[in-house]
């Protein structure tokens, strides 16, 4: 009987490594559409997207004192960044802005230590990044913080709540580098009511990636950018750089033997008073500015109608509290522009331009509505508050 040798099975070494590092069938390569996963009907609902009174992200709150909104994402991963809870709240007599944050929840680890450093950040869109930013108090080591902190703004007119956006940002603060961001949540500031408080809760988002604002080259077209009003300002071509708290009033003229105001004898005029500036855009390195306002009644034929208030150091929010007085009849108010002018002290060099108003009878808006009111009051005092704009008057010169 003879034994008959089978060939004896050889493995190169290219297959030995293949079979050891890829064990298992080959998985197929995801789809475009396995990136955006969609939440059914029936699945349900993570613990960490519900709202402290147990309903959904997406869904609007029960029980509350306030209105409640909820803005969220129909991704499962849509509470991966965390929530944040906080309340809106505009004065109207007063023209502020409360912006009250709650709290925050679930918050993606940004440490070492599986924590965070947190804080919120707030701005007014659009407008000047640096000049409107209000910033919260650091809650160390927490995924979970409780601010309970109320920021307020300034000088918001009615029609800022038709055409602006608030967006609180949180961040994750670092000593040794350079603060993280956590996620953002925007909100129109339409769907807030004069007097009355509007209670969100909302889903933390990343901020949109932009295109670069020069197409010229490929390396610049990767490039992200975090601010999203920088489409919006580029879209107008007059920027704000603050506002501008200004109170007019026409003193008539002593009475004359008739008991009425005889305004030819002199006496009466324009009382100017410069209250203050709320979220001036910065002009110097430090991110502050030096600021006071000039003043001039045109057209100004014998350069008298100067005056300027003092310069208040290192701050974006000055408080002037100065009345400067015109002696002049009504009738030649009527044909006069008031210029107003707010400008940045620099020592040793030229005083940068920050913004500025003009008041008369060919203004529009807000000024031409203050400059009427003043003319048709007279002895009343009339307050309003002035977007300054970065369109130097052709009148106002440097220093």
């Amino acid at each position: 009987m003879s034994v008959r040798r089978t060939k004896k099975l050889s493995i190169s070494i290219q297959e030995h490594m293949a079979i050891d590092v890829c064990p298992g069938p080959i998985r197929p390569i995801r789809q475009i559409s396995a990136y955006f996963p969609r939440r059914s009907s029936t699945s349900p609902i993570p613990t960490s997207a519900l709202s402290p009174s147990g309903t959904a992200c997406g869904e609007v709150g029960g029980d509350t004192d306030a209105p409640v909104d909820a803005i969220g994402s129909d991704s499962d991963d849509c509470t991966a960044l965390g929530t944040l809870e906080f309340e809106l709240r505009y004065e109207q007599t007063t023209n502020q802005l409360h912006c009250t944050v709650i709290r925050a929840k679930g918050l993606k680890p940004m440490d070492f230590n599986g924590l965070a450093d947190p804080y919120v950040k707030v701005h007014l869109l659009p407008g000047a990044c640096k000049a409107n930013k209000l910033k919260t108090k650091t809650i160390r080591n927490s995924l979970n913080p409780v601010w309970n902190e109320t920021l307020t703004y300034v000088g918001i007119t009615h029609e800022d709540l038709n055409r602006k956006t608030i967006r609180l940002t949180v961040c994750d603060e670092d000593k040794l580098t350079h603060n993280e961001l956590i996620g953002e949540s925007r909100v129109s500031l339409k769907r807030v009511k004069a007097d009355h408080i509007k209670h969100f809760y909302t889903c933390l988002e990343h901020p949109p990636p932009l295109r670069s604002p020069s197409t010229t080259g490929e390396a610049l077209r990767g490039i992200t950018c975090y601010l999203r009003e920088w489409e919006n300002e580029q879209l107008h071509s007059v920027e704000e750089r603050g506002r501008l708290l200004l109170s007019l009033q026409f003193l008539p003229a002593p009475c004359g033997g008739d008991d009425e105001p005889d305004e030819d004898s002199g006496g009466g005029g324009l009382c100017v008073g410069v209250k203050r500036c709320a979220h001036l855009a910065a002009m110097d390195v430090n991110g502050f500015s030096d600021p006071y306002v000039k003043i001039y009644l045109k057209p100004d034929i014998h350069k008298k109608s100067k005056h300027k208030t003092a310069v208040i150091k290192k701050t974006l929010n000055p408080e002037f509290n100065e009345e400067f007085f015109y002696e002049m009849s009504l009738s030649e108010l009527a044909n006069k522009t008031l210029e107003v002018t707010v400008w940045d002290y620099d020592l040793g060099r030229s005083n940068d331009f920050i913004g500025g108003v003009c008041l008369g009878a060919h203004s529009l808006g807000d000024a031409l509505r203050h400059w009427t009111d003043c003319l048709k009051n007279k002895g009343q005092q009339v307050e309003r508050w002035h977007v300054l704009t970065n369109q130097l008057p052709k009148s106002a010169n440097h220093d």
